[in-house]
């Protein structure tokens, strides 16, 4: 599967090649995070593939083969940003942020199914992470990295379940909300619907 992602991104016949994709923008509590990876395309990675796809071990140990082979950049867009601008808008200020602080430019910039206006060249591919190997391997590097953020939480406010749930409104996190409430990291815009009574 990873030599289809790699031959994929090849295709493109330029030299200096990133991918972009994001992590949590479904959950109903922490933050959105995106990363942008340019890895080299005269050797592979075995292993890289959509994280979604990975085990956590698998994900973890492909983070330190990617982030000890590629340029790479992570931004993190807190909760409170996304209450204040909304979850999209978050999502592509942090996929910006990646793009415009590499410290190689890109030739080109990979997104997985987002439109962005940046200083590069950006295709937009539809169900990127699971066609290209730089936006796969972005998409390990976001995963990683907001899984790590939220299993520190979980030292927080560990009645939430959040080193399991990851934030995602899982129905024992549901069911923690309506017993105690919101915490300080919980999304308002995203449970401003819900009740305590009736979560």
């Amino acid at each position: 599967m990873t030599q289809n992602l790699f031959d994929f991104d090849k295709n493109f016949s330029v030299n200096f090649i990133a991918g972009v994709d994001e992590a949590g923008r479904g959950p109903l509590a922490g933050p959105v995070v995106a990363a942008c990876c340019m890895l080299p395309l005269d050797r592979m990675i075995d292993g890289i593939n959509d994280s979604k796809k990975l085990s956590e071990a698998k994900r973890e140990r492909l983070y330190g083969e990617i982030t000890a082979s590629g340029v790479y950049k992570i931004s993190i867009i807190p909760h409170d940003v996304i209450d204040e601008i909304n979850i999209l808008r978050a999502t592509k200020r942090a996929m910006t942020e990646c793009i415009e602080s590499m410290s190689v430019k890109p030739e080109l910039v990979l997104i997985d199914a987002v439109q962005l206006n940046v200083s590069v060249p950006v295709k937009s591919i539809i169900k990127g992470d699971a066609q290209s190997y730089n936006i796969a391997a972005a998409s390990v590097l976001a995963k990683v990295t907001r899984d790590r953020i939220m299993r520190e939480y979980d030292l927080i406010y560990p009645q939430y379940g959040f080193a399991k749930n990851k934030g995602y409104g899982t129905a024992e996190h549901i069911a923690a909300l309506k017993k105690f409430g919101p915490c300080p990291i919980h999304r308002k815009t995203f449970i401003k619907n819900f009740k305590r009574s009736d979560l």
